[in-house]
């Protein structure tokens, strides 16, 4: 059991930690166009991401499927562009319905294989316990910087309302601002990425 706790962890520390970079930018892509009481939207988002990563990652961990992985580190960051992109289409409302899950678990399939690269080397034996126990840990922290992402940009929201001027198109304004940043950062990952 000690085994399977230890790959909720890595799982969780993989996206929590500095070093998962390329996570934190696309939560951040993920969470800006939504409000507190949108939450409900914002966990089959990020659930839809955790779907589609989860079946690259065993696509991969079990040989099925092979990628290279200078190609997954540079679409990485590109999917984050996508998502970071596709919350500035429409400013002024959250997305809500299938087409965001849709994307989400799209890009989550591309998010798999760059675990797998990282998680290949740290067992041997049978993949099935370490993937569930690695995806679980993946999912809470997911869920946890989430949680603690809506609160920051309620807090921003309700700071940029104080402002008159700025009262009425303050989580406009911070989704764009967000969006923006995590664009910018994830280009210019991409770019040093770039296989050729």
């Amino acid at each position: 059991m000690s085994g399977f706790l230890d790959f909720i962890r890595l799982g969780f520390n993989h996206i929590a930690a500095p070093g998962g970079l390329d996570h934190l930018l696309f939560l951040l892509a993920l969470v800006a166009p939504y409000r507190v009481r949108d939450w409900r939207h914002l966990v089959a988002v990020a659930s839809a991401f955790t779907v589609g990563h989860s079946i690259t990652l065993a696509l991969v961990m079990t040989a099925t499927m092979s990628l290279p992985p200078s190609a997954i580190e540079f679409l990485i960051p590109v999917t984050i562009v996508g998502a970071a992109l596709e919350n500035l289409r429409r400013p002024g409302q959250a997305p809500v319905g299938w087409g965001r899950p849709v994307l989400a678990a799209g890009f989550g399939l591309i998010h798999g294989a760059g675990f797998a690269n990282f998680l290949r080397e740290m067992f041997v034996g049978s993949p099935a316990g370490p993937l569930l126990a690695f995806n679980i840990g993946i999912e809470l922290a997911q869920l946890a910087v989430l949680a603690l992402s809506l609160l920051l940009l309620a807090g921003l929201d309700r700071g940029l309302g104080l402002a008159r001027k700025l009262a009425p198109h303050a989580v406009s304004l911070r989704r764009v601002t967000a969006s923006a940043i995590a664009a910018g950062w994830a280009a210019l990952l991409a770019l040093q990425r770039a296989p050729w």
